[in-house]
């Protein structure tokens, strides 16, 4: 089973209906509800997607969709180490630098999902487009 890092703009992708997009984030998304790989987020995606989806939608639906995501997904930790990853590793992007360290130190997670492939080109790990990934693994729904 592989176990997948889901980027801010993956679930924003699925939650906002972003055409093209959307349809291979619900693919993914599809495939951590039936267990056939194991999706992660982190505690800053879901404050990040929470802030998005309050600026188009109640507080109450906001809730229910992170409340629908958090049932199928598990968090990673993001904790002093990975802050400090963070700060001292040179990334343009540190908030994309918290997510990939956080993702590194668990050793479960192998790939990260993105469209923003070029913020992610300093890491260790796996990053694909949803749609390149859907593809390269042959995952069916």
């Amino acid at each position: 089973m592989d176990h997948v890092l889901l980027d801010s703009d993956v679930i924003l992708d699925f939650f906002m209906d972003r055409q093209p997009y959307s349809t291979y984030s619900e693919q993914v998304l599809s495939l951590c509800d039936s267990k056939k790989i194991k999706g992660y987020l982190t505690p800053v995606i879901f404050s990040n997607v929470y802030y998005l989806l309050r600026k188009s939608s109640s507080h109450q639906r906001a809730i229910e969709q992170l409340t629908n995501l958090i049932s199928i997904t598990e968090i990673l930790v993001i904790d002093k180490s990975t802050i400090l990853k963070s700060l001292s590793s040179g990334w343009n992007d540190f908030e994309d630098s918290l997510q990939n360290f956080s993702a590194e130190g668990d050793s479960s997670a192998k790939v990260i999902l993105t469209r923003n492939l070029k913020d992610y080109r300093k890491s260790n790990l796996s990053i694909l487009t949803p749609e390149a990934y859907l593809k390269t693994r042959k995952i069916s729904k």
